[in-house]
């Protein structure tokens, strides 16, 4: 059974850093572009960052640019988000994705994890 659990989320005030982790199981990912997204009480979920297969190419929203960072370590199937001046605005459930490198559709999903900063 394939599963992605996250964890790193927390509470911190704003222009703090949290670092998220996917962790995977159940099947290898090396094939796979990752994603984290992030849903906000109210709003849709949005993509966050897009980390290819490979981990040479990455991706992010505006919001992202310049204050996130997505990493990964294929030989430990394990994924990051390196979250720094944190604002109020990015209180969310963050979550990661699993696509294979070939689709557009995204295959796994984690179960999420609370990210709230105090302003």
């Amino acid at each position: 059974q394939v599963q992605l659990v996250e964890s790193g989320g927390g509470l911190v005030q704003a222009g703090g850093s949290l670092r998220l982790s996917c962790a995977a199981s159940g099947r290898t990912f090396s094939s796979y572009d990752m994603g984290w997204f992030r849903q906000a009480p109210g709003k849709e979920r949005e993509v966050v960052a897009v980390i290819s297969w490979s981990g040479g190419s990455t991706s992010y929203a505006d919001f992202a640019k310049g204050r996130f960072t997505i990493s990964r370590d294929n030989t430990k199937n394990t994924w990051s988000l390196q979250m720094n001046s944190l604002e109020p605005e990015d209180t969310a459930v963050y979550y990661c994705a699993a696509r294979y490198k070939w689709n557009q559709r995204y295959d796994y999903w984690g179960q999420g994890t609370q990210v709230t900063v105090s302003s």
